[in-house]
């Protein structure tokens, strides 16, 4: 634990806060609102509510949730075609935990379990293959998700099956990439983003390079930023300081984890295995060109949605459901209207509350346990 407290530093913390407010107090001076810092990944986000850097920070600063949680911009259309698979009787379903309760259209996988289909949770690919080796009768599908952070696992694990001539093992492929989905952002009216947080477990794969467009194409700068507070304080410095200075560049604060080039092996298991999809239909942002894979031709036995029928609706999310803007950060979550009445973790109506990364499950357990001694304290006790 001693390596981990060093990025959880009070006196740190202190120093940082304090030369982000200079410097963006200054740059406020300047401008009719606050500073727009989108953090990319949901894992920012939580770090950012559970160790309160929120409330440290000045109203100068504002942090805009983005679209990196991949449970999260799963679209009901994608989440029923799991379901119609589970529900064969020789299936065996398996995916991660986060992914269980995100609700379909009808169901989640969770409640197809409850209705007799065989869904059951693991913690990797490889546990998937290793039910198909101990079930050759049944057909083992695994439900794959993630941006470029779990790819290479879900690659490997198929080279694997391939080699070991495993045959009733197959992926249900919802992987997504993180750039044309940055660029969607970057292209919409809705936003004015002045930096990005970058994330840091999609950028251990693919490097920093991918990223240069954001700041030689739309001027904004990028810093990949690590998941302790101090990575976060300090990336979110690197931002405010380039922009004070009027730069526009790609830096890279977790370099202790991301390489420049990024991960050429696990890139290497990515191409051979998947290509990119024309587009891909996410939840709240619409089709995106180029932002989702699927399985090569090469690899087809392995392709779920080639084994089995499957209904490849598109189903729009429930109107009362404000999970969309709150992807694009249009809006922030307390401000969508069943937010934590109607939309709770335990009754979620989004994939935003579902998460362990979303951003509204981030609001729910954090931000608003503080809202009530924030209000107390600024209310004036008469004498």
């Amino acid at each position: 634990m001693r390596f981990a407290d060093e990025f959880r530093d009070p006196a740190l913390a202190r120093t940082l806060v304090a030369e982000i407010t200079r410097l963006a107090d200054g740059l406020a001076a300047h401008a009719a609102r606050p500073l727009q810092v989108m953090e990319v990944c949901g894992g920012h986000t939580h770090t950012i509510f559970r160790y309160g850097l929120k409330d440290l920070l000045p109203a100068s600063i504002e942090f805009v949730h983005g679209p990196g949680c991949p449970v999260c911009v799963l679209p009901m259309g994608r989440v029923d075609d799991c379901v119609a698979i589970a529900e064969h009787p020789q299936v065996i379903m398996t995916t991660f935990g986060d992914a269980m309760r995100v609700p379909g259209s009808k169901k989640s996988l969770l409640q197809a379990k409850a209705d007799g289909a065989d869904v059951r949770t693991v913690y990797s690919p490889l546990d998937a293959l290793k039910l198909a080796q101990a079930h050759p009768d049944r057909e083992v599908v695994f439900f794959a998700l993630g941006f470029e952070t779990t790819m290479p696992s879900t690659a490997l694990t198929v080279l694997q099956a391939e080699a070991m001539g495993v045959r009733n093992f197959s992926l249900f492929c919802n992987h997504i990439t993180i750039i044309p989905t940055v660029k969607a952002i970057l292209d919409s009216p809705d936003l004015q983003i002045d930096g990005f947080l970058g994330p840091g477990h999609v950028s251990m794969v693919i490097g920093s390079t991918p990223y240069e467009f954001i700041a030689r194409r739309y001027g904004k700068p990028l810093v990949i930023a690590g998941f302790e507070p101090l990575d976060i304080l300090q990336s979110l410095w690197m931002v405010i300081l380039q922009l004070a200075e009027g730069r526009s560049e790609i830096e890279n604060q977790y370099r202790r984890v991301v390489p420049e080039p990024g991960n050429t092996p696990a890139l290497q298991a990515i191409a051979r295995v998947f290509e990119l999809r024309e587009f891909f239909e996410w939840r709240g942002l619409g089709s995106i060109d180029h932002s989702g894979i699927r399985m090569r031709e090469a690899y087809a036995a392995f392709d779920a949605e080639r084994r089995f029928s499957v209904p490849n609706l598109k189903i729009a999310d429930p109107k009362s459901c404000q999970c969309g803007e709150v992807l694009k950060g249009v809006i922030k979550p307390p401000q969508c209207k069943v937010f934590g009445t109607l939309c709770r973790p335990d009754t979620p109506l989004g994939a935003l509350m579902v998460s362990s990364e979303g951003a509204c499950a981030a609001h729910y357990q954090y931000a608003r346990i503080a809202m009530p001694e924030r209000s107390t304290a600024a209310v004036a006790v008469p004498s």
